[in-house]
């Protein structure tokens, strides 16, 4: 990303699944994780739940287990490319250039039920958008 070119899927899975490790463990120990990372597409989300053994394939169909408690919250944050880029532009030292912004949108599969999301838009102030994460993660304890 650093030099301009998009991760494929098959750069992605690897670290997803290190993700994923990390968050199951820190679960197992009884601690709460909050985890950044851009879960663009419905098979990255469900490698980072149920790890890579956990998704039926890597085609884009995960397997749906509606009966399995969902240990994950997805905040999908949304808002317009035109926000956005501005916002990239504005960051320093960042690895991803502002220049695959538009690779991001193209990957984006938008959570959808019976994933365990919210969405929050974007185009309020940055400590509004945080206000309404934590309210809704304090609903939920």
């Amino acid at each position: 990303m650093a030099e301009g070119i998009p991760l494929t899927d098959q750069d992605r899975i690897p670290w997803l699944c290190h993700l994923h490790d990390i968050l199951m463990r820190e679960h197992a120990s009884g601690q709460s994780v909050i985890l950044a990372c851009s879960a663009l597409k419905k098979l990255y989300r469900c490698i980072l739940e149920n790890g890579e053994a956990g998704c039926q394939s890597l085609n884009n169909q995960p397997e749906e287990n509606e009966s399995a408690p969902r240990k994950i919250l997805f905040v999908h944050l949304a808002g317009p490319i035109e926000l956005i880029a501005s916002r990239l532009e504005k960051r320093r030292g960042h690895f991803m250039p502002p220049s695959l912004l538009q690779s991001q949108f193209d990957t984006l599969e938008p959570p959808c039920a019976p994933e365990n999301f919210i969405t929050v838009n974007l185009e309020k102030p940055v400590s509004e958008t945080v206000s309404e994460i934590e309210r809704h993660l304090k609903s939920l304890f």
